[in-house]
């Protein structure tokens, strides 16, 4: 990179604010997704909306290519670096800038964190409702570009549902002004395509969030269950009988043990599935859902039943769930986490090919996943230390998300495509499709700066997936692939 640019990039944040050592630059390299690394050029470090403008005016003129980045959290290599680009950090944009208590809505910087919204807002008896399982250290902007989920968006909705208004810097370095506090606006729905753009679009500096009243009362039911299919049952039973819980967690046996050693919740370890239902609302309602809800697993074969009997108590069971990746971690040198979402009523059978895939590959999986939308989250258990280990663990994530979208769901619920799916979009979209989606980027972003090669398969990488697939296709048959 040219010495005149990183001198402009010194004239906009100042040279502390620029990363270049290559030491410093290391955790940069990857996103929580470690399986794909690339160093970046330099990282910069905007302390506002004008300097993220000021950044990608003199990237659009320089043509240098830009990964946004928040705090690292991602499952998709969302944020990996681009050879020769830098990484546009938003930690800095870190501030809760206005919380207007009777509208319930707070405006906020993309380095937020999600958990610190709700912790500033319950002064005020209110709280943000989106909790993926690592909101103690994701940020918001990062929310809104994978469109997180987390345990509670059954009854609350994605991110999606529960932002307002976005500021987004473009990759000319235009800021624009996107969605409104009214209930409907004129032209076209901006605020939808950004969210879940995976930064390919613009760069987000300021979020306007909807917060809702602290329910009085929660209460969360722990249910066993000797077999996953009797679990996965329950869950549409649960909802056909009109109980919309604020969240539906499921864990097979490999989570539970893992969780219950890491955590201490108090899970049933002799369990082959776990449920977890959360009722929230007014007292008399919940009371009321927790008597009818404890009926229903017990009728569809719960082994064993027990109810929170306090906040601390249903933090806790929380906190098995939450930290159950984590705690995965600990039965495998590596393990790979696959995000594909599919109908309810698909549950059982889904879950019955994932174990046979799993004697197929000889991986162990570990599934804990939103089981109230159906959004999965098998962990394969590998060693990439072992020649050949991740190759086969990564054919057997592409073989879930396949079955996914057979099932008629999709690739992602919220962790994105990034580079992980890019060829996983071929299962779900059809060339005019895909072809469709690269207009729209385009639109945005004409000389493709922003996150290049994520998210959408480019006209190269479609013709390199053609050959390879027909090549695969002759080898099936018995002939060789052309030279």
């Amino acid at each position: 990179m040219e010495a005149a640019i990183f001198d402009a990039l010194e004239r906009i944040v100042g040279s502390e604010h620029i990363i270049v050592d290559k030491e410093t630059l290391h955790p940069y390299e990857c996103d929580g997704l470690s399986v794909y690394c690339s160093l970046p050029t330099c990282v910069v470090l905007p302390a506002s909306t004008e300097e993220v403008m000021a950044i990608m005016a003199l990237c659009s003129q320089y043509q240098i290519t830009v990964v946004a980045r928040g705090a690292g959290t991602g499952l998709s290599a969302g944020a990996l670096p681009i050879e020769g680009g830098i990484v546009l950090s938003l930690a800095r944009l870190n501030s809760i800038l206005n919380i207007d208590i009777k509208s319930g809505l707070a405006v906020v910087q993309p380095g937020v964190r999600n958990l610190a919204i709700s912790e500033f807002a319950s002064d005020y008896g209110l709280y943000y409702a989106p909790d993926p399982s690592s909101q103690i250290a994701c940020s918001i902007g990062g929310n809104v570009a994978e469109n997180a989920g987390g345990v509670h968006c059954l009854k609350y909705g994605l991110t999606v549902h529960n932002i307002i208004s976005l500021v987004v810097v473009t990759a000319q370095g235009a800021r624009l002004s996107v969605g409104d506090k009214s209930a409907d606006i004129a032209g076209f729905d901006f605020l939808a395509l950004m969210t879940g753009s995976e930064g390919m679009l613009g760069v987000v500096t300021e979020i306007t969030v909807r917060l809702l009243p602290i329910p009085e009362l929660a209460r969360v039911i722990v249910a066993g269950f000797d077999n996953v299919e009797n679990a996965a049952n329950a869950v549409n039973d649960i909802i056909s009988q009109g109980i919309i819980p604020a969240g539906l967690e499921m864990m097979d046996s490999y989570a539970i043990q893992a969780a219950e050693d890491f955590a201490h919740a108090g899970y049933p370890k002799d369990a082959h599935a776990l449920l977890l239902c959360e009722l929230d609302g007014n007292a008399d309602d919940v009371n009321h859902q927790l008597t009818v809800t404890q009926s229903i697993l017990d009728k569809a074969g719960a082994t064993s039943l027990k109810v929170s009997n306090s906040d601390a108590e249903r933090a806790l069971m929380w906190k098995g769930r939450k930290s159950a990746f984590p705690a995965v971690g600990r039965l495998s040198p590596d393990y790979y986490c696959m995000d594909g979402t599919i109908p309810r009523r698909q549950l059982a059978p889904v879950l019955t090919e994932i174990h046979r895939l799993s004697q197929h590959y000889n991986l162990r999986v570990a599934n804990v996943f939103h089981a109230g939308d159906g959004n999965l989250h098998p962990l394969i258990l590998f060693d990439a230390n072992v020649p050949g280990e991740l190759e086969k663990t990564e054919a057997f994530g592409a073989e879930i998300l396949r079955i996914c979208v057979e099932a008629g769901g999709c690739i992602t619920g919220e962790h994105g495509v990034g580079m992980e799916k890019i060829d996983q979009m071929y299962e779900q979209f059809n060339d005019a499709e895909l072809a469709q989606f690269l207009r729209v980027k385009a639109a945005f972003d004409t000389d493709s700066l922003l996150n290049p090669g994520k998210g959408i398969p480019t006209p190269k990488h479609c013709q390199e997936h053609t050959i390879m697939k027909r090549s695969q296709s002759k080898q099936e048959k018995g002939g060789a692939p052309n030279g």
